[in-house]
């Protein structure tokens, strides 16, 4: 489990934020599962059979109607997310990746990242995904507890978890990423913390941690566990003990070399994700398959959002009819962007310098001066080289800054 001697290549440095990060990428939805799991809002699906022919076939086609436009663009990162990547074929994602590369001029060095379950028959098709081009590898684990892997439905145990990394490091891996939640019904601070001590010991080069968090959109999208809270059969902890056990999870991780670099991420020197990286710093993606969302920018102040069907079969439906498979399109003006570039860019540690911010989109700073300054005098922000970065007692209230701000 030892580390690899150095860090892999940066990609561009964004400006606004000082963040290596990838500015143009492309994410690949995988939207199928064995299981749904009673806390999962994501666009996935249950499937016994998995078609991954017929899904392969129409995200190639979705990808020549989508690409066509971009021939040529560099791109610095590709993302399988899903749903369970791990479940197609290590072949299938090969035919992806060598599509891809026959669109675009993949950038040297460039982080192709792909999200993995801990279950013995995903790690067993790790090396096959390391073979057709995958370099980083992003495993679900959740937690190592029996009792907290339970209450999140997750069908692994602590054991195959660990199990799970190794046959990563076999596989060639040296960039591997793990994701925990924490804030879940019946959680201790003691758990969280023994998961943090046992993911930081395994010596991974990025860590995740979120709060569980069952709101109103998730009622919204029937997701079970948040109709379970709704109707009082499930109480998640209250909010003191969430910030409890996540300032526990962020000193241990800090003090074992891991820095938070964004809210809820954590990573070793060179080693945060730079594909996430261009969501919080205003890159632009395109994007594939069931539910997937992209950016593309269509003026320096003019953008497009896209989402693509929820539902797999009405996705595929779409692209076999020779159609895009996206809802309506979202057009973002100069405000909308301002708006995201600045509470995108206070997530990272490193921080949005403000004022460029302000006059790169046109807006009035002005009367926003008082807030800044109380923010810094409230240690709930700190400025350094003109770039305003909120402290861990901000990150707190990120979204009610952010609001304030805007």
């Amino acid at each position: 489990m030892s580390l690899p001697p150095v860090a892999p290549p940066s990609a561009p440095v964004d400006g606004f934020t000082g963040m290596s990060a990838a500015r143009f990428g492309l994410y690949v939805h995988f939207p199928y599962c064995l299981s749904k799991c009673p806390y999962c809002d994501f666009a996935s699906t249950a499937a016994k059979t998995v078609p991954e022919e017929r899904y392969t076939r129409a995200l190639l086609t979705e990808l020549a109607r989508r690409a066509v436009s971009h021939r040529g663009r560099q791109l610095d990162a590709i993302y399988f997310g899903g749903g369970t990547p791990s479940l197609w074929h290590p072949r299938f994602v090969g035919q992806v990746l060598e599509e891809v590369a026959r669109w675009f001029n993949i950038a040297p060095g460039a982080e192709i990242s792909l999200e993995a379950n801990p279950g013995a028959a995903d790690a067993s098709r790790f090396a096959g995904y390391r073979g057709c081009g995958i370099n980083r590898l992003s495993i679900g684990v959740q937690s190592f507890q029996a009792r907290t892997l339970k209450a999140l439905g997750r069908e692994h145990d602590g054991p195959q978890a660990m199990a799970a990394f190794d046959a990563a490091r076999a596989a060639g891996f040296d960039n591997v990423s793990m994701d925990f939640i924490y804030g879940v019904h019946g959680q201790t601070l003691a758990e969280v913390t023994r998961d943090a001590k046992m993911a930081a010991a395994m010596g991974s080069e990025h860590l995740s941690a979120y709060a569980l968090t069952l709101d109103a959109q998730s009622l919204a999208e029937e997701v079970p566990l948040a109709k379970q809270r709704a109707r009082g059969e499930v109480q998640l902890p209250e909010d003191e003990a969430v910030v409890a056990m996540q300032r526990a999870v962020s000193e241990l991780y800090e003090r074992e070399g891991l820095q938070r670099y964004e809210i809820s991420n954590y990573a070793r020197p060179g080693f945060h994700s730079r594909h996430n990286c261009l969501y919080w710093t205003g890159g632009e993606y395109l994007a594939l398959g069931t539910g997937a969302t992209g950016f593309l920018l269509s003026g320096p102040h003019e953008g497009m959002r896209y989402s693509n069907h929820r539902s797999a079969e009405k996705y595929l439906a779409a692209v076999e009819g020779g159609l895009l498979p996206h809802t309506h399109p979202e057009a973002l003006d100069a405000e909308a962007l301002f708006n995201e570039r600045l509470a995108m860019g206070l997530r990272l540690r490193s921080g949005v310098d403000v004022a460029k911010v302000f006059a790169a989109y046109h807006r009035e700073m002005g009367p926003r001066k008082p807030l800044l300054q109380a923010l810094v005098n409230a240690q709930m922000a700190v400025e350094t080289h003109g770039r305003l970065a909120l402290t861990p007692q901000g990150f707190d209230v990120h979204s009610a800054i952010a609001a304030r701000l805007m």
